[in-house]
């Protein structure tokens, strides 16, 4: 096994305070990182492969290069907590158990791009974690990790914890962005990025809680090093949350590239009760459905995306022989129906759209003529909208049709469930 990068500390039970970090080397890193120069940082991160943990898996260092050397507007890093997709739950362990390691990585990455704040949008729901994180960056200050002068390098640097309210469409960079300045959540037009026009209008990178985290590790022990972690254009640890119909749900930090079947029967003890496997989703609620004969993929960004889903988040959802797709499917478009912002028409209207249409067919109401229906709704979704949202919901109703549409037509047929049948 791989040395872990990001839960290597978080059995401690004394890891989430700042005497608890300090003993496992806390902040280290950072001192490491105040005796670079701040390109000498971004080289290690474009030399370390990451690619963003949040789900798109964007190169996080040619991310940083895009900020701009100078500029007439204060630098902002943004960290996303936000952490809403369904299946989700591997920032919250960060989060609750090892602050420190989060605030020392956007410590970091604020000195690598002159930034002069952070900021951590945070679910709101997420309270037991806010406390954390407060009281982790009280602590931070009064060792003189933020504030004025920073260990005696010049260097300026404040981070504030900002609650949301609970909108998932405020995971993506431009509404959490619009949602920290006391706008409604709703993504911008893109171009400008936040590279060049983000917070307050200043340049800005947006990370997630995983990809920052890494960073310390990187810091510490060099890009290269966590580079030699997995597959080459998908390198380093990463957090895979299971759930579902697992004997052993949970987070679990293995190299990129281990195979989703490694991951399902080894790590997370297999399908409960001893029951066969069905359907994987194998990156949060809006990748596409794996059927049992394609578990075999390695999870990494190329290999999933390969064989035709995405690696998203790492949010494995496990479901067996007793689980009704159609039901399942209905219950994830409710969400992106309910979670839309309504900005963009495709989405606002087509995700409430194939909801209705699926709530049809899952009660007995569904007519022939139904599944193409909502495959076009679908496919007339995709590609159109202003971020994510809507491509997600489109190829999770899309992908559900392509590996079970028997299911669906056995709906319309027999008025009932083929797994109740």
């Amino acid at each position: 096994m791989q040395e872990k990068v990001t839960c290597k500390n978080v059995e401690d039970p004394r890891q989430y305070t700042i005497e608890g970090s300090l003993k496992n080397g806390g902040y280290e890193s950072l001192k490491k990182a105040l005796s670079m120069t701040p390109d000498e940082v971004i080289d290690e991160m474009k030399a370390s492969g990451i690619r963003g943990r949040g789900g798109a898996g964007f190169p996080t260092g040619l991310k940083w290069s895009f900020i701009p050397k100078i500029s007439d507007k204060p630098k902002y890093v943004c960290c996303n907590a936000d952490e809403g997709e369904p299946g989700t739950f591997k920032d919250r362990v960060i989060i609750e158990k090892d602050p420190h390691l989060l605030l020392e990585g956007i410590i970091i990455a604020g000195f690598a791009i002159g930034a002069t704040a952070g900021y951590i949008y945070i679910r709101g729901e997420f309270f037991f974690g806010v406390k954390r994180l407060e009281k982790a960056i009280e602590e931070a200050y009064e060792k003189g990790f933020l504030g004025k002068n920073i260990l005696g390098k010049g260097f300026d640097y404040d981070i504030y914890v900002h609650r949301g309210a609970g909108a998932y469409i405020c995971g993506e960079e431009t509404a959490l962005i619009d949602s920290i300045e006391g706008k409604r959540g709703m993504p911008r037009i893109k171009p400008p990025f936040p590279a060049i026009a983000g917070l307050y209008n200043g340049p800005t990178i947006v990370n997630n809680v995983e990809t920052l985290a890494s960073v310390p590790f990187i810091v510490r022990n060099g890009g290269a090093a966590f580079g030699k972690i997995g597959p080459e254009k998908s390198p380093g640890m990463k957090i895979f949350n299971v759930s579902g119909h697992v004997e052993k749900p949970g987070s679990y930090e293995l190299p990129m590239g281990t195979p989703l079947r490694e991951i399902i029967y080894e790590h997370a003890g297999g399908i409960k009760g001893g029951k066969k496997l069905k359907a994987v989703i194998p990156g949060g609620a809006s990748t596409p459905v794996l059927k049992p004969d394609e578990i075999d993929v390695k999870m990494d960004y190329d290999s999933v995306a390969a064989i035709g889903s995405m690696m998203g988040s790492g949010a494995i959802i496990v479901m067996d022989e007793t689980s009704c797709i159609v039901k399942s499917i209905l219950i994830l478009a409710r969400f992106f129906a309910h979670e839309s912002c309504g900005k963009c028409t495709p989405c606002r209207e087509g995700c409430t759209w194939m909801a209705k249409i699926i709530d049809d067919i899952e009660a007995g109401k569904g007519q022939d003529g139904d599944i193409d229906l909502v495959y076009d709704v679908a496919l007339n979704i995709f590609g159109k909208t202003f971020c994510p949202l809507g491509d997600g919901a489109s190829m999770m109703v899309r992908g559900a049709i392509d590996k079970f549409r028997d299911e669906f037509e056995h709906h319309i047929k027999n008025k009932t469930c083929l797994v109740a049948s």
